[in-house]
């Protein structure tokens, strides 16, 4: 392994300042004569407001503003990302998502009014006050994806009649022969399963602090964004109709984010328009409730799934019919994490012949549903791991066999699936060995004894998996209904003593970007590591980019930061060229000098630097001075992580707790740049995985009241929730289509791990007889699995 640069496991360099205390979040900055909002929010899922009196609220000690709904009528509202037509055609239902409600609220924690005060006591003295002045009727709730479309008269939008957004169906084409094949199948397994609506708990939770500045009519505003581009883009031309060269968005460090802050949300709104009608910088943060309320949800399907194969399980078809909970509003990326990133990934490593997937989005009275860790890449693969493992248990097949049958081989590369993708490489037997081999398949009765011997359960389960990451291209997600496109750019710029400045359009905020993207950098130039600053955030300084989620990140914007110093060689060659009095095509360029060929003469990077901006003698008409260069890339398709998991569990039958004791990663993430930075990505993601299968569920009671609200009813996983996890990443196939060879590393771990847990305990409930459990819903708690048992 190298000691730096590509392939080392270099230490974030980022972790110095979080560790020591002295890391820059938004709710860290105190600014001259800021002043506190507090949001007044729906107590109800659903109501008409019938009156909003803000004399008393606006009376109270410190109080300098009240906005409420009515302030905004006028302003656009926050659109989805991606327009996704029905089966039939017709555009989806798009209802309008205001700054603050508006004539109706829609779910419990929907804001309807904002407090600005001195100080954010007073705001909440005062925000209690309106609360008890507001007059809202409430009306039935929406929670039941089932009953929101069968009951046309409960309308979470008044002008939607049956609750839905859009019903989706992909490939449309491939649907008769899908039928077919079902219909003519020797046999099929059929599963019903629940993908549980999960809340993301980020460790800093949402803020904004909106300024105005007279003089120039320019805005800034600081927010926990993972998307600070997108943010802007999304108040300037549809929100607040401010010009886009008049704001600035700053997302300075942000304290995690698994999809939650991509999004624009209307508290930045709120604070943007109070900053200029105070003239003095506002501020909001949301308390811990405030984030349970209303930062966007993730997950929450219903599927059912059929597989139809062979008697030696060689696979037919798989369809499903899948409803997505969008909740109250379309967040900004909710359409497309249930289509185009679920249903293009419902033909997994597997070669299929035939897929289609019908999926229903539906509005209800809850929390915006949107891109958790994964997003739509953990639900595909859930249904589908899950049911392949059903089928094996009917047909008493082995589970490892059937999917080493059905796998791609590397020799059928580029392989286009049925529902539209086209997987570039990848070797999906190598992980899979590779996983069974680092797990220790061949002791596993020696440990199941063992674990017998103390009165429980083992079981172990397998999960094999691929996910699509870095999104693109930019024209066929724009065929597909993309509203933006999904390039990224960089710009790198080398300073007259050689030390290096990059701006990046991605985000780091936990990914170890101010680490790696320097190793890039580093290895390219052969300069050292700490010479190199990565500047991310701050749409002032960096290039217009769609910053970071999906695994995008290395495989996008690293690819432009390449491109940007692949830019920056070629006009050191040019000055080296000159400085040499050689021949530009004389001119090599190897471990940080420049060398004519064939001789000694050599000039290193800092001289060519510093000559860049000290261009005494430069033939000015064909040789400019600088060394500053900008690349955008739009890649030319998505990249393919794969791999293979296992799940060792323990299982108390007496209370039918759970215990994760073993988890084995296999991974092929392409050429990795360090690999400390992955496995901390793999660990991350599998714990969020083992979350959700065994303790995390949101809550909703028939009057759309949120039941698990607070950590003392919504269960987090801990550490001794955890095993060790042992991670490989050797059986990588480099991505082919972009210059770092690449693939997403960052959900990978959300992705596979649910159904090897799952899995995992369905074995050892088989093993000790209980045959009659095919399935258990997420997550797998002590009562509902004791509950299986007893069945």
């Amino acid at each position: 392994m190298p000691k730096d640069g590509i392939g080392a496991s270099s230490k974030r360099r980022e972790d110095i300042r979080f560790l020591t205390g002295v890391g820059k979040y938004t709710d860290d900055l105190a600014l001259q004569g800021q002043v506190h909002a507090v949001m007044v929010r729906s107590s109800v899922a659903h109501g008409r407001i019938v009156r909003i009196d803000t004399d008393a609220a606006a009376g109270m000690p410190g109080v300098l503003a009240v906005f409420t709904g009515e302030d905004f009528a006028e302003a656009g509202g926050n659109p989805a990302g991606w327009l996704i037509n029905s089966r039939d055609g017709t555009p989806m239902r798009e209802p309008k998502r205001p700054v603050l409600a508006h004539g109706k609220v829609r779910h419990v924690g929907d804001a309807y009014a904002a407090i600005i005060a001195e100080t954010a006591a007073q705001a909440r003295d005062a925000a209690e006050q309106l609360a008890a002045d507001t007059g809202i009727e409430e009306l039935p709730a929406v929670i039941d994806m089932e009953a929101a479309i069968a009951d046309p008269s409960n309308r979470v939008h008044d002008e939607i009649p049956d609750n839905l957004c859009f019903d989706w169906g992909w490939v449309e084409d491939n649907r008769a022969s899908v039928d077919e094949a079902i219909r003519n199948a020797p046999h099929v397994t059929t599963l019903e399963l629940v993908n549980n609506r999960v809340i993301p708990n980020a460790m800093e939770p949402r803020a904004s602090i909106g300024e105005y500045f007279p003089g120039t009519g320019d805005y800034r505003l600081t927010t926990t964004s993972q998307n600070p581009h997108l943010t802007r883009l999304l108040i300037a031309a549809f929100v607040l109709g401010i010009p886009e060269n008049k704001l600035t968005v700053v997302a300075p460090d942000v304290g995690g984010g698994f999809g939650s802050k991509i999004y624009h949300y209307g508290e930045e709104a709120v604070v943007l328009a109070a900053a200029k009608k105070l003239g003095r910088p506002v501020r909001w943060t949301a308390e811990r409730s405030e984030s349970f309320l209303s930062d966007a949800h993730g997950r929450d399907h219903v599927t059912k799934i059929e597989l139809a194969c062979e008697k030696d399980g060689t696979f037919i078809a798989f369809r499903t019919d899948t409803k997505a909970n969008v909740g109250a509003y379309l967040s900004n990326f909710a359409t497309v994490t249930p289509t185009f990133l679920h249903g293009t990934l419902m033909a997994g490593p597997y070669k299929v012949p035939n897929v289609y997937v019908n999926l229903k989005t539906v509005f209800t009275n809850t929390a915006p549903v949107d891109a958790y860790r994964g997003a739509g890449r953990p639900e595909a693969t859930y249904s589908l791991e899950r049911v392949i493992d059903k089928m094996c248990r009917e047909l008493e097949l082995d589970p490892y066999e059937v999917r080493r049958k059905n796998f791609l081989t590397p020799d059928m590369f580029p392989y286009t699936t049925p529902v539209g993708l086209v997987y570039d490489t990848g070797d999906y037997h190598a992980t899979l060995d590779k996983a069974l081999e680092m797990a220790d398949l061949s002791g596993f009765e020696a440990r199941c004894a063992e674990s017998a011997a103390r009165g429980k359960l083992r079981g172990i389960g397998l999960s094999t998996w691929i996910e699509a990451c870095g999104i693109a291209p930019s024209n066929l997600v724009g065929q597909l209904g993309a509203r933006v496109g999904l390039y990224d750019a960089a710009t790198v710029r080398v300073n007259a003593t050689g030390n290096i400045s990059v701006m990046t359009g991605a985000h780091s905020h936990g990914q170890g970007h101010e680490t790696a993207f320097a190793q890039v950098v580093a290895s390219k130039l052969g300069v050292p590591e700490e010479s190199v600053e990565i500047v991310h955030g701050d749409t002032s300084k960096i290039p217009f980019g769609m910053g970071s989620y999906g695994s995008r990140s290395l495989a996008v914007c690293g690819s432009a930061i390449d491109k940007a110093v692949d830019k920056i060689v070629a006009k050191g060659r040019k000055i080296a060229a000159h400085m040499l009095e050689a021949a530009e095509d004389d001119i090599v360029f190897e471990d940080g000098s420049f060398t004519v060929a064939g001789t000694d003469k050599a000039k290193t990077f800092g001289e060519i630097a510093f000559s860049a901006y000290v261009p005494h003698n430069y033939p000015l008409e064909t040789l400019e001075p600088g060394l500053e260069e900008s690349a955008f890339y739009d890649p030319a398709n998505f990249t393919y992580p794969a791999g293979a998991y296992l799940c060792e569990v323990e299982l108390d039958p007496e209370t039918g707790k759970v215990q994760v004791v073993g988890f084995t990663c296999a991974d092929d993430f392409g050429n990795v740049v360090n690999p400390m930075i992955v496995e901390g990505q793999v660990h991350g993601g599998v714990a969020q995985g083992i979350g959700q299968a065994l303790l995390e569920n949101t809550g909703y009671d028939e009057s759309g009241q949120l039941l698990t609200g607070s950590y003392m009813d919504y269960i987090m996983p801990r550490a001794d929730d955890m095993p060790v996890f042992n991670v490989d990443y050797s059986c990588a196939t480099p991505c082919t289509h972009n210059p770092l060879g690449a693939k997403g590393c960052g959900e990978a771990g959300a992705i596979g791990s649910p159904p090897a847990v799952v899995n995992a305990v369905i074995d050892a409930l088989h093993r000790a007889g209980h045959t009659h459990v095919s399935h258990i819903d997420m997550p797998l708690t002590p009562a509902r699995v004791w509950a299986a048992m007893q069945k």
